[in-house]
């Protein structure tokens, strides 16, 4: 995976929560979006922008003192953008349970040149069983997006 994968933890702070202790979902999508846009940078070389974030569902709630971490994967590359998957585990590092899985989604990310504007970023083959079908099921939600869009310009 090398290029095409990051991954990111960090231990929750009291200020990144509620006075109950619950982080604040806004903080784990900035992580969730840090992520996303390293390894987007990290693929393409070049800065990159945040165009979309598909749908956010929060299996379980992250309190302080969980270790949260983010692996982010380039699962499709268009001509200037990219479909990052970002899982979100999350780990009591005072108990034995071991990292569950909190959330995740997709990321879309456009390569940006330095004048500004969206530019071309390398193909990227799949290789294995899992990559092909994580970039075939991106294929379907990318055209799903687009015909949406489509319907909502009418």
């Amino acid at each position: 995976m090398d290029n095409r994968q990051i991954v990111m933890s960090q231990v929750m702070l009291p200020n990144q929560a509620n006075v109950a202790g619950n982080v604040h979902g806004g903080e784990i999508m900035k992580f969730m979006d840090t992520a996303a846009g390293a390894v987007a940078m990290k693929y393409s070389k070049s800065n990159c922008v945040t165009a979309r974030v598909d749908e956010l569902e929060f299996h379980l709630p992250i309190f302080v003192g969980a270790l949260v971490t983010c692996t982010a994967t380039v699962v499709y590359v268009g001509r200037t953008s990219m479909e990052v998957f970002v899982n979100v585990e999350v780990e009591d590092l005072e108990s034995n349970s071991g990292p569950q899985k909190a959330l995740s989604a997709y990321f879309t990310m456009v390569a940006m040149g330095r004048n500004g504007k969206p530019q071309a970023v390398r193909e990227y083959i799949p290789q294995t069983d899992e990559e092909i079908k994580m970039h075939e099921e991106a294929k379907i939600r990318i055209e799903a997006h687009k015909e949406k869009k489509k319907r909502l310009s009418k």
